[in-house]
């Protein structure tokens, strides 16, 4: 099944997916960090928004915000989420907006999701044609040099009478610059048990290669991965948080 089939059969279920997701914590430090690094305005668009989870924090703080997602059912859930936000079917690396931004997010690693290095670098240039002087693209991101293979996420929640098992990891082979995050999901309930597997193809990327991606259009600042404090970046861990100022 395709990474775009899953999440179409399961967009109802997405929010239960990522329910252990402390969405408030995530926009309130990057609106933290807008107003340390920002230029104080409060346009925002969110790439890759999924059902609009953190387009309603940043709706809730005073933020006029909009998303984007590839997903369209999603994006019916983020509407009903946020009527007064504007959503658009949009693929992040080639995005448009009609009026230039003070803020772009991408939460949940979901730049990786620009499937290769020249969709990447198209994404950057997007975010950086889209904002204001002074604006923020933040988003958050894996070394791809330091990922564990061996290591996966797993939670379980219950809708109804469903439980629901979620599991996640991310594969990387250790060369190239491919890497992918790696789902299993299972629906058990007393008739019966479904499971989806699936692998989403990614962009694998260094932070020292990020960076240089970057810094033609930026000033970059790399943070821990840290929503409860900001904390410089150790240069040692695999995750972290990238604030980007436009030059």
């Amino acid at each position: 099944m395709s990474a775009n089939a899953l999440y179409t059969d399961l967009s109802g279920y997405y929010d239960l997916m990522c329910v252990d997701i402390d969405y408030q914590a995530q926009s309130n430090a990057i609106h933290r960090l807008h107003q340390i690094f920002g230029n104080g305005g409060h346009t925002h668009l969110d790439l890759a928004c999924g059902t609009g989870p953190h387009v309603r924090h940043f709706i809730d703080v005073g933020y006029l915000s909009s998303g984007l997602d590839i997903n369209q059912p999603m994006l019916d859930i983020a509407a009903t989420r946020c009527p007064e936000a504007f959503f658009s079917l949009q693929d992040m690396s080639t995005f448009e907006v009609s009026e230039s931004l003070d803020l772009i997010t991408c939460f949940l690693y979901s730049i990786h999701y620009n499937n290769g290095i020249e969709k990447l670098k198209k994404c950057i240039a997007s975010a950086h044609r889209a904002l204001k002087q002074g604006g923020v693209f933040y988003f958050n991101a894996v070394d791809k040099n330091k990922i564990n293979n061996d290591l996966w996420v797993k939670h379980s929640a219950k809708q109804e009478d469903n439980l629901f098992t979620f599991r996640s990891g991310w594969h990387y082979d250790g060369h190239g610059e491919k890497q992918s995050l790696r789902l299993s999901i299972e629906k058990t309930n007393a008739d019966t048990t479904q499971i989806w597997n699936d692998e989403h193809p990614m962009v694998a990327v260094s932070f020292t290669e990020l960076t240089a991606l970057l810094t033609p259009y930026f000033e970059v600042h790399v943070f821990e991965h840290n929503y409860q404090t900001i904390t410089p970046w150790d240069s040692l861990s695999g995750n972290a948080i990238f604030v980007c100022v436009k030059r």
